[in-house]
C-alpha cells in the first residue's frame, strides 16, 4: 500500500487564524441553533402535522440520534480525505435537508429529513473544531479559541428557543428550517475564500463494523427511552431493548480493542481525566436539553404563554452561556480545567435545586434565576471538557478528538430529550408542573457529576494532555 504525505501546513497570519475561527464558529452556531429551535415550535409542528408527543422526541432525537452516530467516522473522513472538503459537504447536506423539512408533507417524512440533516451536521461539528485546533498551534491560544468556539456553540443551543419563537410568532413552524438557508450560503463561501485545507498525515483506515456497532448501540439506547413509557419499563420489548444494548455494547468493545486502528479506542476511557470529561460532556446536555423541552411544555401548556414569550424566557440562559464560556477557556488556559468544571457544576446544581418544587404558580423570576444558572454552568463547563479531549490526542487526529465529545454531547441531547419527554407524555396540562419535578432532580444531580468530574480533573490541562498522549 502507498503511503501519502502531505507538507506540514504553514503558520498563518493572527488575522486569517482568527477568521478561521469565525468561519468555524457560523458552521456550529448553525448545528446548535437546529438542535435546539425546534423545541419551542414542537406543539405548533404536531398541530400543523398532527401528531402526539412522542412523535414530536422523534422529531428531535432523529437529529440528535444521527449526529451522535456518525461524529467519529466524519472526523476520521476529514482526516484522511481533507477538513474543508468535508466541511462543505457537510454544509452542502445539511442545506439540502432542511429544505426537505421545510417542505415535509407528513411527520414521517420530517423525521427522515431531521436525520438526513444528522448526517449533514456531523460533518460540521467535529470537522470545525479539527480545523481550528490545527489552525492555533500555540496551546494557550487554542484554549482561548476553544473557549469561543464553546461561547458560539452554546449560544447557539440556547438561543435556538428565542430565535424558533420569533419566526412562530411572525411566520409558521416551516420557517424553522427556512432560516439555515443564509447561514448555509454564507459559509460555504467564507470557507472557500478564507479556510485552508488539512487533514493528517497518515490515513487511517475506516472502521465499518465499529461504526455499525456504534449506530445500533445509540438507536437502542434511546428508542428504549423514548418508547419505555408507552411499551412499559419492564414489557418484553423493552427487556429486548435492554438485551440488545448490552449485546451491542459488549460487540462494540471487543470489536474495537482488536482494531489497529478503531474509531474509538475504548482504552482512552481507561485514563479518569478523560473518561471524565466524556461523562462531563453527556451530563452536561443532558441538563441543558432538559430544561429546554421541560420549559417550552411547561410555558406553552401549562402557562399558555406564546412560543416567542416562551423563548424569550430561555434568555437569561443563553446570556450565561455566551458571557461564561469564553471566560472559562481563559481559565482552562491559565490554570486548567478545574475551577471551571466547579463553577459549571455549582450553578447546573443550584438551577434544577430551584425547579424541583415547580407549580402552575412559580414565580417568573425564580424561574429566569434558574436558567440562568443553568446557562452559567453550561457555559462554563464546554471549554474544560472540549479542551481535555483535544489535548489527550496528537494533532494529526484532532478530527476524532473533537469527535468523541462531541458524540458524548449529542448523546446527552438524546437522551434528555427522551428522559423529558418520558416524564410529560399524556400528562394533563395541569399536572404537567408537577410531572416534571424528576426532570429538574436530573437537571441538578447532572450539576453534581459535573462536581464529581472536576475532582478528577489534573490542576493544569498540559499534565492531563501529557497522561493521555501516554496512554496513546
Amino acid at each position: 500500500m502507498t503511503m501519502t504525505t502531505h507538507p506540514v501546513q504553514p503558520v498563518l497570519s493572527a488575522r486569517r487564524r482568527w477568521t478561521v475561527l469565525a468561519v468555524c464558529c457560523l458552521s456550529m452556531f448553525l448545528v446548535g441553533l437546529d438542535t435546539t429551535i425546534v423545541n419551542v415550535g414542537l406543539p405548533a409542528i404536531g398541530s400543523g402535522l398532527g401528531v402526539d408527543t412522542r412523535d414530536l422526541e422523534w422529531i428531535v432525537d432523529a437529529y440528535t440520534l444521527v449526529l451522535a452516530s456518525l461524529l467519529i467516522s466524519a472526523g476520521a473522513l476529514a482526516d484522511r480525505f481533507g477538513r474543508r472538503r468535508v466541511f462543505q459537504v457537510g454544509l452542502a447536506v445539511f442545506g439540502a435537508a432542511s429544505l426537505l423539512c421545510a417542505l415535509a408533507p407528513s411527520a414521517g417524512v420530517l423525521v427522515a429529513a431531521r436525520a438526513l440533516q444528522g448526517v449533514g451536521a456531523s460533518m460540521l461539528s467535529p470537522v470545525a473544531l479539527a480545523i481550528v485546533v490545527n489552525t492555533m498551534p500555540d496551546p494557550r491560544e487554542r484554549a482561548q479559541a476553544i473557549g469561543i468556539w464553546a461561547s458560539v456553540f452554546g449560544l447557539s443551543m440556547a438561543a435556538g428557543p428565542v430565535t424558533g419563537g420569533a419566526l412562530l410568532a411572525w411566520l409558521d413552524w416551516r420557517a424553522l428550517f427556512w432560516v439555515n438557508a443564509p447561514v448555509i450560503g454564507a459559509a460555504l463561501l467564507l470557507s472557500a475564500v478564507f479556510v485552508p485545507e488539512s487533514r493528517a498525515p497518515r490515513a487511517r483506515r475506516l472502521d465499518l463494523p465499529g461504526q455499525v456497532l456504534l449506530t445500533l448501540l445509540l438507536a437502542v439506547v434511546v428508542g428504549v427511552l423514548i418508547e419505555g413509557p408507552r411499551i412499559g419499563w419492564t414489557s418484553p420489548a423493552a427487556w429486548v431493548g435492554y438485551v440488545g444494548a448490552a449485546v451491542a455494547a459488549a460487540a462494540f468493545v471487543r470489536v474495537e480493542t482488536r482494531r489497529a486502528e478503531p474509531l474509538m479506542d475504548p482504552r482512552l476511557f481507561g485514563r479518569p481525566v478523560f473518561s471524565g470529561a466524556v461523562v462531563g460532556a453527556v451530563a452536561v446536555f443532558i441538563a441543558l436539553n432538559m430544561t429546554l423541552l421541560l420549559n417550552t411544555l411547561y410555558l406553552q401548556h401549562t402557562r399558555h404563554w406564546t412560543p416567542l414569550a416562551a423563548g424569550v424566557a430561555t434568555l437569561p440562559l443563553a446570556v450565561g452561556a455566551t458571557v461564561c464560556a469564553p471566560w472559562s477557556g481563559r481559565m482552562v488556559g491559565r490554570t486548567g480545567p478545574r475551577l471551571p468544571l466547579l463553577l459549571a457544576g455549582g450553578f447546573v446544581t443550584a438551577g434544577g435545586l430551584c425547579l424541583v418544587r415547580l407549580t402552575p404558580q412559580t414565580n417568573v423570576l425564580l424561574l429566569l434565576a434558574a436558567y440562568a444558572f443553568i446557562g452559567i454552568g453550561f457555559g462554563f463547563a464546554n471549554a474544560p471538557i472540549t479542551n481535555t479531549a483535544v489535548d489527550g490526542l496528537p494533532p494529526a487526529r484532532a478530527g476524532v478528538a473533537g469527535a468523541i465529545t462531541s458524540t458524548a454531547r449529542q448523546l446527552g441531547s438524546a437522551i434528555g430529550i427522551a428522559l423529558a419527554g418520558g416524564l410529560v407524555t399524556s400528562t394533563d396540562p395541569t399536572d404537567l408542573a408537577h410531572a416534571s419535578r424528576p426532570g429538574w432532580i436530573v437537571v441538578a444531580a447532572c450539576g453534581v457529576l459535573l462536581l464529581l468530574v472536576a475532582h478528577l480533573s489534573q490542576p493544569k490541562a498540559a499534565a492531563t494532555g501529557r497522561s493521555l498522549a501516554k496512554a496513546r
